[in-house]
């Protein structure tokens, strides 16, 4: 747990609205949109409707991670190296993927079943699950969010 507070630490200080503001939405085109998956769209709602359902937080914060992980690197893809947000958007990558090594021991056994599949449906790609257009500092203000949710009182 020590490592993961440390890791979100560094989110917390990557993920400020105005460095989420700069570098998604100042440096991109006006109504740029990246296309992701439904399930990929994760809110803060979604985690209170998900703990009103008993869902434990070890499965929580696996999902949060791997939503947050594939959606970066959907971000990062469309950027080119020169890009000013390309190095913010690839320190965040490097910071999901250390935080990565804490969920590699995850899996059907320890967390939720249901989780468990929305997780293999965002990481498999589904190409029948329903798309969304979506800004990407949208998607990095519900990361941000939904990191406070599970991480705030745990790691203070």
């Amino acid at each position: 747990m020590q490592k993961e507070c440390r890791i979100f630490e560094a989110l917390q200080n990557k993920l400020t609205f105005r460095q989420r503001l700069q570098y998604m939405k100042h440096y991109f085109p006006i109504n740029y949109t990246v296309n992701v998956q439904f399930e990929e769209v994760l809110r803060a709602a979604n985690i209170t409707r998900l703990r009103d359902q008993n869902v434990s937080e070890l499965s929580l914060r696996f999902l949060w991670h791997s939503v947050n992980s594939q959606v970066l690197l959907k971000i990062w893809a469309v950027l080119l190296e020169k890009h000013p947000s390309w190095e913010y958007t690839r320190d965040l990558c490097l910071l999901f993927e250390q935080l990565a090594e804490e969920y590699e021991n995850c899996n059907q056994g320890n967390v939720d079943t249901h989780i468990w599949d929305v997780v293999e449906q965002v990481l498999t790609g589904d190409a029948g699950s329903s798309r969304k257009a979506v800004h990407p500092k949208a998607l990095l203000d519900n990361c941000a969010k939904v990191m406070w949710l599970l991480y705030g009182k745990l790691c203070k």
